[in-house]
């Protein structure tokens, strides 16, 4: 810090410790103007340009230095000078002051505080850089920080000083004038009786209600802003389109029929979308033949001499496809007409905020006018731009399952959740399956053990694990496909006969208007704590939302749309993101609830960590399944859950009573406290518990009983 910046602030300290040093706070208070009121008016009314420029510049030193007083003396201001003159006071006074408490905060933090916190600040400089002044305009009308906070805050942005100044003159009017005249009515209490004057009272109740017009004069300026180039309709055919009929669409459509609304449901190609045909259900189809196959491997484990199976890997793609069939009524035409919900079997485009164009897969077009739209497009594989992909071929997530004849050398490109339940499923089958990740470990969402767990027994059952191999290219060597890696500077040839690619997921963006529309979206539509986009009547849900990409979180988000989009202005939620389980089917299962270690160590959250080994529970030593542990994170000294990992047998399962726990409030003494059945993998979760309390069992309290019970004993 270089001696400019050092007298600055040693200035500002001085300044500041001598108002709490000589309690200089006793003189903003409205008991003291009250006591001192007659002075004051008699002084204003002898002298008024020397009191005027007297409250000016206490006004500007107080809001400048970000003291305690700023709400007091713009009462006082309306009390003193009247409603006219208090207002223009108070106006240029407070806009002054919170310019110098914001080039303050610039000079002496902005720097240091970017360098150091850059990324906690990465959505307020977001918010500046996209909306510029309208962003400030919003926080100085409907104020989410404190007044002081937002000047120190602001400084701490690229936003320019001019537009700070006339933004917060602006912003700051309507709620000073409030205040002032507020002021105003207090002047005139000379007695009891006076509480109750109307003209007071009146003033209360607009300082309590200004907030909420406020926020309502923003929301109709930001809409207005948005809406301004387009007609909107005098009538609507319909009140909700839902472009997508997978999870989120689904659920949207249902929700809105169930509420007697009239719903449009849009799908260009299969109801259920990826969890349906290529996601969920085929995956866990597959998962369990070969799970059936590791155990028959494993048949001398369970006293079984000798145990073999005849399989056709047709036949057992087969029964994916019938599995499918068989879940597929569940998101039918058929059965979400019957529940009152229009499906059209086409391609959808936004054309306005209010229609939506249709390309009828039979060719005829149609177009609906809705009140309000929900985008619920779902994602797709992402695949890289490498070179020779094309020509070596690959599969995804959403082509394998039209294999029919096992690859005898799998290379897996990928070591998400994706890419590691097929690596172990194809493997179990007999391919000879090597998995390739960038990255030092698989599963990198979870802690590293878990990590090294996974990737431990998947080289116990023969799978290849390349950690820290980045994929250059493809290339066809002598009819043979080869992928050229780089591991630790070395070139790395690794060859395979089928590929499959499963490095990520990106959502379906394109062809459904959203850029004619100005909609933002990037890696997915950008929407608010409400869904909505950028146009309030047009939300998002799903994978093409994200931040999430699971079926359950599609279908929780869903819900919010649904409720949001049909009955705002009258009534909205925001999302909560607060408790989301999910899991990933490898063996052992891998599953999650809120934050785990490393995430806490990120964000600086401080934890307990309690473990229990899932190698001491009497059912999964009798299953043979004797392997993994849960672990709990808690609010140091509480048993209040911040987090919980399971690694093993059924894990997906066992979370469900800590995410019901943490949803509801429930800490680790009431769940040591709950009867589980014997012998079952879920005493896990009480014994888990049973090991917090070992570690916080009150020793001193429990000295004093053993003396008791020594005294007892004679």
């Amino acid at each position: 810090m270089n001696t400019r910046r050092l007298l600055l602030l040693a200035a500002l300290a001085g300044l500041i410790l001598a108002y709490f040093v000589l309690d200089l706070g006793r003189f903003l208070s409205l008991d003291y103007f009250k006591s001192q009121q007659q002075a004051i008016e008699a002084w204003r009314a002898e002298q008024p340009l020397k009191a005027a420029l007297a409250f000016f510049v206490a006004y500007v030193l107080v809001t400048g230095l970000s003291l305690p007083g700023a709400a007091v003396m713009t009462l006082v201001g309306g009390a003193a000078f009247g409603l006219f003159w208090g207002l223009v006071l108070v106006s240029f006074a407070s806009s002054l002051g919170a310019t110098l408490a914001f080039l303050a905060s610039r000079f002496l933090l902005r720097d240091w505080v970017q360098k150091r916190f850059g990324d906690r600040l990465r959505a307020i400089n977001a918010g500046v850089d996209k909306e510029g002044g309208w962003y400030l305009f919003t926080l100085r009308l409907v104020p989410v920080f404190p007044f002081f906070v937002i000047n120190l805050l602001m400084g701490l942005t690229p936003l320019k000083t001019r537009t700070f100044y006339w933004v917060s003159q602006l912003g700051m009017l309507a709620g000073t004038l409030v205040y002032v005249n507020a002021g105003t009515q207090l002047a005139k209490i000379d007695s009891l009786a006076g509480i109750l004057s109307p003209g007071l009272l009146g003033s209360f109740v607009l300082l309590g209600i200004f907030p909420l017009i406020a926020k309502k004069v923003v929301d109709a300026l930001a809409a207005r802003k948005v809406y301004a180039r387009w007609q909107k309709p005098a009538r609507f055919d319909r009140n909700m389109v839902v472009i997508g009929a997978g999870s989120a669409g689904l659920v949207t459509a249902y929700i809105a029929a169930a509420v007697k609304a009239k719903v449009t449901l849009v799908e260009k190609h299969k109801l259920g979308g990826d969890c349906l045909n290529t996601g969920c259900v085929p995956s866990k189809a597959l998962i369990r033949s070969a799970k059936l196959l590791s155990h028959i491997q494993r048949s001398q484990e369970f006293g079984i001499r000798d145990a073999k199976a005849e399989f056709d890997f047709a036949e057992v793609m087969e029964r994916v496809q019938r599995i499918i069939k068989t879940v597929e009524p569940h998101d039918s035409i058929e059965r979400y007409t019957g529940l009152g919900v229009e499906v059209i079997e086409g391609s959808a485009k936004i054309v306005s905020p209010w229609e939506v164009e249709i390309v009828l897969n039979g060719g005829e077009s149609v177009r609906l006018r809705t009140r309000s739209i929900v985008i619920a497009t779902g994602g797709r594989p992402f695949v890289p731009p490498l070179p020779g992909l094309a020509e070596v071929g690959y599969l995804t997530s959403d082509t394998v399952w039209n294999l029919r004849e096992l690859p005898r050398r799998l290379l897996v490109l990928g070591g998400g959740p994706i890419g590691c339940e097929l690596t172990q499923a194809f493997a179990r089958f007999g391919a000879q399956v090597t998995q390739v990740q960038q990255g030092p470990r698989i599963m990198v969402r979870e802690d590293p053990e878990v990590s090294e767990l996974v990737v431990q027994r998947f080289r116990a059952e023969g799978i290849a694990v390349l950690l820290n191999h980045h994929a250059k290219a493809f290339v066809v060597d002598h009819g043979e496909k080869i992928l050229i890696a780089e591991h630790q500077g070395q070139e790395v040839r690794i060859p395979f006969d089928a590929l499959l690619v499963a490095v990520g997921r990106v959502a379906n963006l394109s062809g459904y208007g959203l850029e004619e529309l100005g909609i933002a979206a990037k890696r997915t539509v950008a929407t608010n704590e409400f869904l909505q986009t950028t146009y309030p009547n047009i939300y998002a849900a799903g994978d093409v939302a994200g931040p999430f990409q699971f079926t359950h979180t599609a279908a929780h988000q869903a819900w919010y749309a649904a409720v949001n989009a049909l009955f705002d202005p009258f009534r909205k939620f925001r999302a909560d993101y607060s408790v989301i389980p999910w899991s990933t089917f490898v063996e052992p299962e891998v599953a999650r609830v809120g934050i785990n270690e490393t995430e806490a160590r990120e964000r600086k959250i401080p934890y307990e960590v309690t473990v229990y080994g899932l190698d001491d529970l009497d059912r999964a030593i009798a299953d043979g399944e004797a392997h993994g542990f849960i672990k709990v994170l808690t609010v140091p000294g509480k048993d209040r859950i911040l987090g919980v990992t399971i690694v093993g047998e059924h894990g997906g399962d066992l979370i469900a009573e800590y995410v019901l726990a943490m949803r509801h409030g429930i800490g680790l003494n009431k769940i040591l406290g709950t009867i589980h059945i014997y012998p079952t993998l879920a005493e896990a979760n009480k014994y888990v518990a049973g090991n917090w309390k070992k570690a916080h069992a009150p020793q001193r309290l429990l000295a004093w009983v053993g003396r008791f019970h020594a005294w007892r004993r004679g």
